[in-house]
């Protein structure tokens, strides 16, 4: 056999092992990836506050570090109380949003000209067989709880590792079969930490900008629960090509069900894919540059890997999954044309 295919098969059976490992798993490794993500996001912030001119320089490397993490918890906090605080307020308004819904939905019937206007009953038979917007709504956020619990632990496992960062050298050196080796290992963990978390730590900025001005325009259009929409949107810039998507489709949704008018609702997504595209096609590219180094198709491929793999929390995972990945793969002389294919410029 073949000795470069006979690689190949053993690297592919490896490949899909590790992939069963990492779906029935997905319940322990996704907290501590969502851990590692924060610790990227806290240092990447620590850095950018150490570079801005004169006071970043003259600020203690502790008072930096506190700074950061307490950017991150308020982030946290603010995201859980905001998801916290408008549940209530959804499910009672769903009768209300349903109503809206049925008479766009009777708007529409009309101008196809359909012989009779739908009503929720003949909805129901016909198309969904049972819906209740309220009990939808309900179920959605009925895991509010466990989001939270799933917080504070990702929030620990952090907190660990930012303490366990320290003996990380030693470690090193200790496993290491020789200096040389031990060096090498430090320059890969160097290099993820300066790509990756300078990239988590530019796009956690880009979106606190992205949600605030979704969050003006949602507030000055009269949308309501602007700032739970702000939130999500900030969130899904992290999810590549979708989560631009998602972001202007979203609350166009909810202002469906809200107005029922179809200018309002073309008014609300225009302006929202103004700013989207004016973040991502300007300002994202000029902050960002090409710093991970990623080819746009295998962000595709790793985002579709990732859904599948862990849900709704690998497409937040799988873009600094893949550069990792990437990276490390780039070390090795069986695994360096993975790199290869995954880079952008062929140079990983």
């Amino acid at each position: 056999m073949d000795h470069r295919f006979q690689t190949f098969v053993y690297g592919t059976a490896i490949a899909l092992m590790i992939g069963w490992v990492f779906y029935i798993g997905r319940d322990v490794f996704v907290p501590i990836m969502f851990s590692v993500f924060v610790v990227y996001v806290i240092l990447g912030i620590a850095r950018l506050i150490q570079s801005i001119p004169v006071v970043g320089r003259k600020l203690p490397q502790w008072v930096i570090s506190l700074l950061s993490m307490f950017i991150i918890a308020f982030g946290l906090c603010l995201v859980v109380y905001t998801l916290i605080a408008n549940k209530d307020s959804v499910i009672a308004q769903a009768p209300r949003y349903q109503e809206s819904l049925l008479a766009a939905v009777q708007k529409v019937a009309v101008w196809l000209r359909f012989e009779s206007e739908p009503t929720w009953t003949t909805l129901r038979r016909d198309l969904l067989a049972q819906v209740s917007l309220q009990r939808l709504v309900g179920s959605a956020l009925s895991s509010v709880s466990s989001l939270v619990a799933t917080f504070v632990v990702v929030g620990l496992y952090a907190c660990f590792l930012l303490v366990e960062r320290g003996h990380l050298e030693a470690k090193i050196n200790a496993i290491a079969h020789s200096p040389q080796h031990a060096q090498r290992i430090k320059q890969v963990i160097a290099d993820i930490n300066a790509r990756v978390g300078a990239y988590l730590a530019l796009k956690t900025l880009l979106g606190v900008l992205l949600g605030a001005l979704s969050w003006v325009i949602m507030r000055v259009m009269g949308l309501e629960f602007a700032p739970f929409w702000a939130v999500v949107i900030a969130l899904l810039n992290y999810v590549p090509y979708i989560g631009s998507v998602l972001s202007v489709l979203l609350p166009g949704a909810m202002a469906m069900a809200q107005f029922g008018d179809a200018n309002h609702v073309l008014s609300i997504m225009l302006w929202l894919t103004v700013v989207q595209f004016a973040i991502g096609n300007f300002l994202d590219p000029y902050i960002m540059g090409n710093s991970l180094n990623l080819s746009p198709f295998a962000i595709l491929v790793s985002l579709a890997v990732w859904v599948a793999l862990w849900g709704v929390a690998g497409a937040f995972l799988a873009v600094p999954i893949t550069a990792m990945l990437t990276i490390i793969f780039s070390e090795f002389p069986g695994t360096r044309p993975v790199a290869v294919l995954l880079s952008q410029s062929g140079k990983p």
